[in-house]
């Protein structure tokens, strides 16, 4: 199995609301085909002159199964949701680590992150990762 360190960057993070299905504006990281991945880290910082919030969210693989009630479904589930932040600040938002999955072998069927900020061109993310493939 291969590993390998990687950072995911996004600036201007979009306000588009979440989950985003119209497009890929929002999508911070995809899990690539037959491929897990570790979130090491994640931290927001607010490049604005006024407060904002943002959200970030956890998509689960398509067809797995449901925390609860083990039915097949997609699960969204917010890692962060409404959290501000002030002015010139910075916020970790993992501090730990999540997994994002992929077990099949169709890059359109895992695990993804997508981010959103209350105002246009006020957010950057820098996300650190490592990818385990087969």
């Amino acid at each position: 199995m291969a590993t390998e360190f990687k950072r995911k960057i996004m600036t201007n993070v979009p306000v588009t609301a979440l989950p985003n299905t119209t497009n890929d504006t929002s999508t911070l990281y995809k899990a690539p085909a037959n491929c897990d991945t570790v979130i090491i880290g994640m931290l927001l910082t607010n490049t604005s002159g006024s407060s904002i919030t943002a959200d970030v969210l956890l998509a689960s693989e398509a067809g797995t199964a449901g925390p609860e009630d083990g039915t097949l479904g997609d699960e969204n589930v917010y890692i962060i949701k409404g959290a501000q932040i002030p002015v010139g600040s910075a916020l970790e938002v993992i501090s730990g680590k999540v997994v994002v999955a992929n077990t099949g072998s169709n890059a359109a069927t895992g695990d993804f992150v997508q981010v959103r900020c209350s105002a246009a061109s006020s957010l950057d993310i820098i996300m650190s990762i490592l990818e385990n493939t087969p």
